[in-house]
């Protein structure tokens, strides 16, 4: 029986062509196209985050806020230089494996294992994640 893997707007087979395969990933009103390659791509933490394990074991990011509008809103309406990001526990989970050596493939598995439970949606949840950790410039390429 093969396992039917949904990534943004294309239907694959299983993991394995899903590795080998272009894909697209749907996001609100844009597509994008990921290259063939996604799979084998190796993400880490951008050095000059500052980001810290809680009590709990869970995982915040501080975000700090630069820029001319961002100064003029910490000044006169008393928003924060900082912003502290609490990631859940996917997130933590994903975070703890960048750790410079895993590939997104390495990823998506170590997350499967971790949340069995919501495995057949795994692949999209994980490589929206790594989208979304890249365009707010938490994680770069290695």
């Amino acid at each position: 029986m093969k396992q039917i893997v949904k990534l943004g707007l294309l239907r694959i087979p299983d993991i394995q062509t899903a590795y080998n395969t272009e894909a697209t990933i749907t996001m609100t009103k844009k597509t994008r196209k990921l290259p063939e390659n996604y799979m084998d791509l190796v993400f880490i933490p951008k050095p000059e985050l500052v980001w810290k394990t809680r009590d709990d074991g869970m995982v915040v990011l501080d975000m700090v806020h630069r820029g001319f509008f961002h100064g003029i809103a910490s000044k006169f309406f008393h928003k924060p230089k900082v912003s502290h990001i609490a990631l859940d526990a996917h997130g933590t989970a994903l975070w703890s494996a960048l750790d410079g050596t895993n590939t997104v493939y390495a990823i998506v598995e170590h997350m499967k294992q971790s949340f069995p439970e919501e495995e057949d949606r795994m692949l999209d949840r994980t490589v929206t994640f790594l989208h979304t950790l890249q365009v707010n410039h938490f994680i770069i390429q290695k």
